[in-house]
């Protein structure tokens, strides 16, 4: 907070402006402490509060109208990237989802208020395809919602948080180091998980243009078969698959696997693929798959390099997409 507010107090509506602005594009940013403190500078007069709404709002907006018309043009892509630093990037999705799916084009208006949703939110509207009149006003009116919650807070709390400014000079050393902790403690997470995921490299794999061999010339006595194992909300309509690939869902991969086991033969060669980075899902699956003794190869790339090999695709069945609303 010490050096937020020594940013906000030196470069003003600068300041405000940039931080609203990067943290609608993505980064992590302190949005609510800057406003607090640009409340506080109403509170002193050293700011304006008409002019720092006017201009936090545009920032807040304008930021938002690019992860919109980004959304738009590159639909669960971008998703996929902005959830790539969470611990498990499928929940994210899931969850910003679920909000739209729950509550429809209203999420724009809290969703600045809820953390991992406000990144989210305008990228899904855009690849909903909401118009983007429609997206205009919502997040416009979500975006005078919370610049006008958070200064009023820091405007009415201003002998409060001078206070705090005033401690932070004293302990400032204090909260740089839980700071550090916080770090750390993030950085031995993931390692962690990247230690734990090391079980999962040992899965045998395939690049794309081996299978493709492999199904032109099939071999009688180990058939084949493609299990598609990415994520129900990685699915957009008209999205394509392998061809004559199946569905595992690999949330549910037990209970698939029991209603599988009828048609899988223990001489079947499985192929499993996915559309996230690392072929983190196919890998896992895999892992379990081999685990109950099942013949398991990870493609190499999943869909994009099969797509980029020229191997043939058909679209997803009707079924397998799971339908969000689409604000046509």
């Amino acid at each position: 907070m010490g050096w937020v507010a020594t940013w906000v107090a030196a470069h003003g509506y600068f300041a405000v402006a940039v931080v609203l602005f990067t943290s609608a594009l993505g980064l992590p940013m302190p949005v609510a402490v800057t406003l607090l403190l640009a409340g506080t500078a109403v509170h002193t007069a050293q700011l304006s509060l008409g002019l720092l709404l006017l201009i936090a709002i545009f920032a807040e907006n304008f930021g938002a109208t690019l992860m919109f018309f980004a959304g738009r043009a590159t639909g669960w892509w971008l998703l996929n990237r902005l959830c790539s630093l969470s611990f498990n990037p499928e929940v994210c999705i899931f969850r910003s989802a679920d909000f739209f799916y729950e509550r429809g084009s209203l999420t724009l208006l809290f969703a600045r208020f809820i953390p991992g949703l406000n990144t989210m939110a305008p990228p899904l509207a855009g690849s909903l395809n909401m118009r983007p009149l429609r997206f205009w006003r919502l997040d416009v009116t979500g975006a005078i919602l919370h610049v006008c919650a958070w200064v009023a807070a820091g405007y009415f709390l201003a002998p409060i948080i001078r206070r705090v400014l005033a401690g932070l000079q004293i302990f400032g050393h204090w909260i740089f180091s839980v700071f550090v902790v916080a770090v750390l403690a993030y950085a031995l997470t993931r390692l962690a998980m990247a230690i734990h995921g090391r079980k999962y490299s040992r899965v045998a794999r395939v690049k794309a243009e081996e299978l493709r061999e492999r199904l032109e010339h099939p071999d009688p006595a180990h058939p084949i078969v493609i299990a598609d194992v990415r994520s129900h909300g990685y699915y957009d309509p008209g999205m394509q698959r392998i061809k004559n690939s199946i569905r595992i869902e690999p949330s549910r991969l037990l209970p698939e696997l029991e209603a599988l086991r009828e048609t899988i033969a223990p001489i079947c060669d499985i192929y499993v693929y996915c559309s996230c980075r690392g072929d983190a899902t196919s890998a896992r699956v895999a892992h379990m798959l081999e685990q109950r003794g099942n013949r398991v190869f990870v493609i190499e790339g999943g869909l994009t390099a099969w797509m980029k090999a020229g191997c043939p695709t058909e679209p997803v069945p009707e079924d397998d997409i799971r339908h969000l609303p689409r604000f046509e």
